[in-house]
C-alpha cells in the first residue's frame, strides 16, 4: 500500500527514508509540524507531534488535529482514524507555558480552540481509535475520550489534574465514560488511572503488551477497514445520537439509519459478503 503523508498546516514535510531520499509510494504535502497526517490505504493516521513538549497541547496543535479531522472526513477512502503521541508520552495535557502572558481573552479563546478540537475528532463520521502508549493527562485524555475507543499498552495511564493546577477541564467528557465519582475522585486528587484500571472503568477498551501493540493495531484495522463503511457510519451516528436521547428517541434514531440504509442500492453487499466470510 501507499501512503499518501500530510499534515494539517503549513510547511515541508520531511517525507525521507532517513537518508535524505524521499521514500517510495510517499507524497509529499504541506505539513503542519506538531500535527502529522497521513493515510495508508484505508486508515488515516493522526499523530501528536511534539515529542520534545512531551505532546503539550498548544494552539498550533489545535489547529492541526481540526485540519486533519478534516481531511479524514473529506476523503471518501479514509475507513478509520487512528490518533497516537510521538514520543515517551501520549500527550502531557495542555502548554501551560503558552499561555504565560495571555490575558483572558486569549485565553478564552486558547480553550475554546481546544474545545473545537475534541469535538472535530468526536464528530468524526468513520471509526477512530486512540492508542495511548505512555502517558495521557488533562487535554491528552480529552483527544483519547474523543475517540470512539482506546487501545492501551500496560505502560498508558491516565491523569486529570487540571483543578490540582488552578484550572478548570476534563469535568465533561470523562464522566460521562467513568461515572461522577471516580471522575471526582480522579480530579481532586489527580491520581493516575492505571491502564488496567481504566480498562475495567471502560476508559479503555483493550489492553495490550507493548511488544503486541503494532500488532493488534494492524488486526483491529484490517477488521474495520474490510466492514461496509455505510453501515459503520450509520452504527457510529446511532451510538452517538441514541445516547443522548431517552429509550424511544433513541429506537427512533436506529429505525432512521435503517431507512437510510435501506435507500442505497448496495445494501445487500453486506449481508451478503459477512454470510461468505461467516
Amino acid at each position: 500500500m501507499t501512503a499518501d503523508s500530510k499534515t494539517a498546516g503549513g510547511g515541508p514535510r520531511d517525507a525521507s527514508s532517513g537518508d535524505g531520499q524521499v521514500a517510495p509510494g510517499v507524497v509529499q504535502a504541506p505539513v503542519e509540524a506538531t500535527v502529522l497526517y497521513a493515510v495508508e490505504g484505508a486508515v488515516a493516521t493522526i499523530t501528536l507531534n511534539r515529542p520534545q513538549s512531551r505532546n503539550a497541547l498548544n494552539l498550533a496543535m489545535c489547529d492541526g488535529l481540526m485540519r486533519a479531522c478534516l481531511a479524514a472526513s473529506s476523503d471518501p477512502s479514509v475507513r478509520l482514524v487512528l490518533i497516537r503521541g510521538a514520543g515517551p508520552v501520549f500527550c502531557a495535557g495542555a502548554d501551560l507555558k503558552e499561555r504565560k502572558g495571555m490575558g483572558e481573552d486569549q485565553v478564552r479563546a486558547r480553550r475554546l480552540r481546544a474545545f473545537a478540537a475534541y469535538e472535530a475528532i468526536e464528530r468524526l463520521p468513520m471509526p477512530s481509535m486512540a492508542i495511548v502508549h505512555a502517558p495521557a493527562v488533562g487535554s491528552g485524555c480529552e483527544i483519547a475520550a474523543a475517540c470512539d475507543f482506546i487501545v492501551a499498552t500496560d505502560t498508558a495511564s491516565f491523569r486529570t489534574p487540571e483543578a490540582l493546577w488552578g484550572t478548570v477541564g476534563a469535568t465533561q467528557r470523562l464522566p460521562r465514560i467513568l461515572g461522577k465519582r471516580l471522575a471526582k475522585d480522579l480530579m481532586f486528587t489527580g491520581r493516575p488511572l492505571s491502564a488496567a484500571e481504566a480498562l475495567v472503568c471502560g476508559l479503555v477498551s483493550r489492553v495490550v503488551d507493548v511488544a503486541d501493540l503494532e500488532a493488534t493495531v494492524n488486526s483491529i484495522a484490517q477488521t474495520i477497514t474490510a466492514a461496509p463503511p455505510e453501515a459503520l457510519r450509520l452504527a457510529k451516528r446511532s451510538i452517538d445520537q441514541g445516547l443522548e436521547l431517552d429509550p424511544r428517541g433513541a429506537l427512533a434514531t436506529e429505525i432512521l439509519a435503517i431507512e437510510e440504509h435501506l435507500a442505497r442500492n448496495d445494501w445487500r453487499s453486506g449481508p451478503g459478503a459477512f454470510g461468505d466470510h461467516s
